[in-house]
């Protein structure tokens, strides 16, 4: 084939190829490439989660020794049911003086666990804060606590606390050594009680009480003599001192000579440990004491003697937590600690008596012969004023108490240097 016929030749083959491409006016759709997709290698692990950020939410107290153990597990269980969330139980020496200096520095508790009768004088300080504009109204309140734990948190027309329970001290007696005939058949009869404090004395050769307030500084326990004397209150709401009046003096007259039958030292570890071994017959404590006389064996009655002071355990909100931002979290666990269901639990094992209505009024509860006892004596008892002026009661009666009873001063003495003392600082609060 000559070379000018092969050249037509190639020039019409590829005259067709072009044809048949451009075939229809249609344009070839183009084909991707695949594109690679990378794979995390199968042996490399998943980086985990960030973790939760914990809050840290503090508790100053009062509670201690066996009666920690439950209340300590209640907490436990909320940490459980809440992760996330740690709650610190801390007990201040002097809590009063504590708060005064850690609230300000920024230092102190998200909630107080502490008797009604600090809420006047911390409110006024600004170390604690009213609920009322975080929830907490007067409606919720009469509808879940009982009426003395609803008075016994409102201030000034504000609520100051959540109620927990009601408390007052009463005769805790050792059955198989104190029969009825020392006991007296009516509570507010002093006389009767010294005279059979002497007679189980001479009976027995054993003491018949203890009670932690004789010969400390402990205004509390000695309570019972001086209202069940006729004192109204160590000072009222309007600042009036009642340590200077005759049912005062009467009081400390009975203070002394009860020492005459009475051990030397008392507290709270030697009358648990005294009761439990028989060497005295009764404890004058309070639902405290309860579980520790049970778990020592000590077959125990419970006896109304004077008019105990009538306190209400109450959970109060701190100025930190709210500084700290904290004040949801710290008001959920206030109101689960005075729940039904806490409350049951801790009476049935600490024998406390509930300020919470339904847990009071639940049947395990109401079957304790603890909550008839200590009704009994809670019913004869003086209410707690929560006024600021009642923080000026405490050591001018407990040192007057403590000297008469060891005898370092007279009657007289002591009881009208305790009205100066507490005149004097009700003064400079006004």
């Amino acid at each position: 084939m000559s070379k000018k016929l092969w050249i037509v030749m190639s020039l019409l083959v590829v005259a067709a190829m072009m044809l048949v491409a451009c075939g229809g006016g249609e344009t070839a759709t183009p084909v991707e490439e695949p594109t690679e997709v990378e794979t995390q290698p199968t042996d490399v692990p998943a980086e985990p989660p960030p973790a939760e950020e914990e809050t840290t939410i503090s508790i100053w107290h009062q509670w201690s020794g066996d009666y920690l153990d439950a209340i300590s597990q209640a907490f436990a269980d909320y940490e459980a049911a809440n992760p996330g969330v740690k709650i610190m139980l801390d007990v201040p020496e002097d809590v009063s003086n504590a708060l005064d200096v850690a609230i300000p520095a920024g230092e102190g508790p998200d909630i107080i666990g502490w008797a009604n009768d600090q809420i006047g004088a911390q409110a006024l300080v600004g170390n604690i804060v009213a609920l009322d504009e975080y929830g907490i109204d007067m409606a919720m309140l009469e509808s879940t606590y009982t009426d003395p734990g609803v008075v016994g948190v409102v201030w000034n027309d504000m609520i100051w606390g959540l109620p927990e329970t009601m408390e007052g001290i009463a005769m805790l007696y050792n059955m198989d050594l104190v029969t009825e005939d020392y006991l007296p058949a009516d509570p507010m009869d002093f006389e009767d009680l010294y005279n059979k404090a002497a007679k189980f004395q001479e009976d027995t050769g054993k003491v018949l009480i203890c009670n932690q307030g004789f010969g400390a500084n402990d205004a509390y326990h000695v309570a019972p003599i001086y209202f069940g004397h006729g004192v109204p209150s160590y000072v009222d709401d309007q600042g009036n001192a009642y340590l200077n009046t005759p049912e005062a003096m009467a009081a400390g007259d009975w203070l002394a000579k009860i020492a005459d039958v009475s051990l030397a030292e008392n507290s709270h570890e030697l009358c648990l440990s005294n009761i439990s071994d028989g060497s005295v017959g009764l404890w004058w404590s309070g639902p405290w004491a309860i579980n520790s006389l049970e778990e020592n064996g000590v077959n125990y009655g419970i006896a109304p003697m004077g008019s105990p002071f009538v306190g209400i355990k109450v959970m109060m909100l701190s100025k930190n937590a709210v500084d700290r931002g904290n004040t949801e979290l710290a008001i959920d666990i206030m109101k689960y600690f005075t729940s039904p269901e806490v409350q049951k639990a801790l009476a049935l094992v600490n024998k406390t008596i509930p300020a919470q209505t339904a847990a009071i009024e639940d049947p395990e509860v109401q079957a304790l012969p603890t909550l008839a006892g200590f009704g009994a004596a809670l019913s004869l008892g003086t209410p707690m004023s929560n006024s600021p002026f009642s923080s000026a009661q405490w050591d001018p009666v407990g040192n007057a108490s403590a000297a008469i009873y060891t005898g370092a001063q007279e009657v007289e003495e002591a009881l009208n240097a305790a009205q100066a003392a507490i005149e004097e600082a009700i003064a400079l609060m006004q």
